[in-house]
């Protein structure tokens, strides 16, 4: 199982990132409305997602000599910037494997940043992935998902959420790999232990979901426009972990993840890509009694112009 992190490591993640994570708002939906629903907009760091944040608080706390040698990871798109962007600001050379059908604008992003992206085909990546295939390179490796000073990086956001909003009754996140969920939801219940945390995923790729309904870790079929999200199985290590931070995995529509894409453009003027819609999607889409005072993280904003066109129409 992968290790929860504490919140006084948490803590100290919020002094080692705030010179480079910004402190994100919550915002309410709907401004000028009456409304329970706010949102952590993560659209604002560096990057335009929260990767930053559990990107940045790993790599800081590996060595000089860790880090001499480069930094590497797997990533659809958004860990990918993180760790070029990180990489940059301590000057060492960073590389990540990415699916081929990655977003261009994402690839586009990482070599702007001086990385080097390595596109295989999806079945390759998560191979890769499953065979710990980073062990036979020179790179340190950052895992998105069970590396625990990625979740203590990503955790701090549930600090700000709860000293922001100490009402909060519900919070929705996204979950992928898990480990915005595992960061964010460890943050959370030591703060608040009767907050009700949900996971929220693309019916087409509902592995944690799944999982549960399993009782172990559960592997899918995976086809979905939010791209960002898009893992098909939950590892053996994680699942002990968000398992027990969940009350409840909702799962959301393809159609329902452009409508509300098209509603956070046109109605709150955020810019949000598909996986960073889920939250509010599955927000709206739960009755207000089984929620209450809500919080939906937005968690990045890495759309594709040609995407976002073809969803406004």
């Amino acid at each position: 199982m992968s290790d929860r992190p504490k919140l006084a490591e948490i803590r100290a993640a919020s002094d080692r990132i705030k010179s480079v994570a910004c402190r994100t708002p919550l915002v309410p939906f709907r401004p000028g409305e009456e409304t329970d629903v706010r949102l952590k907009v993560e659209t604002h760091q560096p990057m335009a997602s929260f990767k930053i944040r559990g990107v940045y608080n790993a790599v800081a706390t590996m060595t000089d000599e860790e880090r001499a040698h480069g930094v590497s990871t797997v990533s659809a798109g958004n860990t990918a910037q993180a760790l070029a962007w990180t990489a940059r600001h301590f000057g060492v050379p960073a590389r990540s494997v990415m699916p081929d059908h990655a977003p261009t604008n994402k690839i586009e992003a990482v070599q702007r940043l001086g990385a080097t992206p390595v596109l295989l085909p999806m079945v390759e990546v998560f191979a890769y992935m499953k065979g710990h295939g980073w062990e036979k390179e020179p790179y340190a490796f950052v895992h998105p998902w069970t590396d625990k000073r990625v979740m203590t990086g990503h955790g701090t956001m549930g600090i700000e959420i709860i000293e922001d909003f100490p009402d909060v009754d519900s919070v929705f996140i996204p979950v992928g790999g898990g480990g915005l969920l595992g960061g964010v939801g460890s943050a959370l219940k030591a703060l608040k232990p009767d907050v009700r945390i949900f996971g929220v995923e693309p019916e087409c790729c509902p592995s944690l979901y799944q999982s549960i309904q399993d009782g172990k870790p559960a592997s899918v079929e995976c086809k979905t426009i939010c791209d960002g999200v898009a893992v098909p199985y939950i590892t053996d290590e994680m699942y002990p972990l968000l398992s027990s931070l969940v009350e409840k995995v909702v799962l959301v529509s393809e159609e329902t993840v452009r409508e509300t894409v098209r509603t956070l453009c046109l109605v709150q003027k955020l810019i949000v890509e598909p996986a960073g819609a889920l939250a509010l999607a599955a927000a709206l889409a739960t009755p207000r009694v089984e929620r209450g005072k809500t919080v939906c993280i937005v968690s990045g904003g890495n759309l594709d112009a040609d995407l976002l066109t073809e969803i406004l129409q």
